[in-house]
C-alpha cells in the first residue's frame, strides 16, 4: 500500500468457451465480479439481488398460510450468492433451493473468497448446486414441480452475458417456465433497468406481471433496476 491507497487485487479469472471472461477482484474489503472488464455486481450493492428473492419467494415465506410443506425454488445464476442467501432466509425449513450456474469457477469463488460475506450457503442442507444450463435444470422438475424461479443472469434481453442466453427470453422458454411452475407459482426476473418490451413478452406468454422498481443499494435516492414478477394466469 502506497500513500494510504489500498490496492485493487485481481483474485481470479475464468473464461467461457465463447471467450467471455469473468474476473473476481477485491478492493478495500469489498469484492467485485466483472464480465469482460465490466462490473456485474459487487458486495457493496446487494439490495436488488436480495429484493429479487424477497419478491419471488413472498408466498413461500416461513409462517405464511400459503407456504407449501416443502417449497422448491430454482435460481438461475449464482453470482455472488446474495439472492441465494436471502431466499434461504425467507423460506426457512424444510425447503430445496437449487442454483443453476454454468461456470464451476464462480461456484468455487462462492465457497472460498466470498464465504466471508455470505457464509457457507452452498453447504446449507437446503441448497442444491446444478453445474450447467438453466434449461437443463428446469427439465428435472417436470410439470408443476416448482414453486418459484428466480432469474438473475443478464442485465436484460438486450444486454446478454453470452449469446446463448438469448433463448431465456423466448416464447419457448416462457412456455417451459409455465409448465414447471405450480398453479400458484411465480417467476421473478432481475433487470438492470425497466424493460417494457420484456414485460409485454411475459404478458403474451400468459403471465400476470408486476414490475417493481429496485434501488441498487438501500440508501440510493432513486431506483435504477427493475424486478418483474410473473405469475401463471
Amino acid at each position: 500500500m502506497v500513500g494510504g491507497v489500498k490496492p485493487y487485487l485481481n483474485l481470479a479469472e475464468a473464461r467461457l468457451s465463447d471467450g467471455t471472461v469473468f474476473s473476481l477482484h477485491q478492493h478495500d474489503g469489498q469484492f467485485y465480479l466483472k464480465n469482460d472488464g465490466r462490473e456485474l455486481m459487487s458486495t457493496r450493492m446487494t439490495y436488488s439481488e436480495e429484493m429479487l428473492a424477497e419478491l419471488g419467494c413472498a408466498s413461500l415465506a416461513e409462517g405464511t398460510a400459503s407456504r407449501p410443506d416443502h417449497p422448491r425454488v430454482v435460481i438461475g445464476g449464482l453470482g455472488m450468492g446474495f439472492t441465494l442467501k436471502r431466499a434461504l432466509e425467507v423460506i426457512g425449513s424444510p425447503a430445496t433451493v437449487e442454483v443453476a450456474e454454468l461456470m464451476p469457477e464462480i461456484i468455487e469463488w462462492n465457497r472460498t473468497f466470498l464465504a466471508e460475506h455470505n457464509g457457507p450457503i452452498l453447504e446449507d442442507p437446503r441448497t442444491r448446486v446444478f453445474e450447467g444450463d438453466l434449461f437443463e435444470c428446469l427439465a428435472k422438475y417436470g410439470k408443476g414441480g416448482l414453486d418459484a424461479l428466480l432469474v438473475d443472469i443478464d442485465d436484460g434481453p438486450d444486454m446478454l452475458i453470452t449469446e446463448g442466453n438469448s433463448r431465456l427470453y423466448t416464447p419457448s422458454f416462457f412456455a417451459r417456465v409455465r409448465e414447471a411452475l405450480k398453479p400458484n407459482g411465480c417467476a421473478a426476473y432481475w433487470m438492470a433497468h425497466p424493460t417494457p418490451a420484456f414485460e409485454k413478452k411475459l404478458l403474451r406468454a400468459g403471465f400476470r406481471v408486476e414490475a417493481h422498481p429496485a434501488k441498487p443499494h438501500a440508501k440510493a435516492k432513486k431506483p435504477r433496476h427493475c424486478i418483474y414478477v410473473a405469475r401463471r394466469s
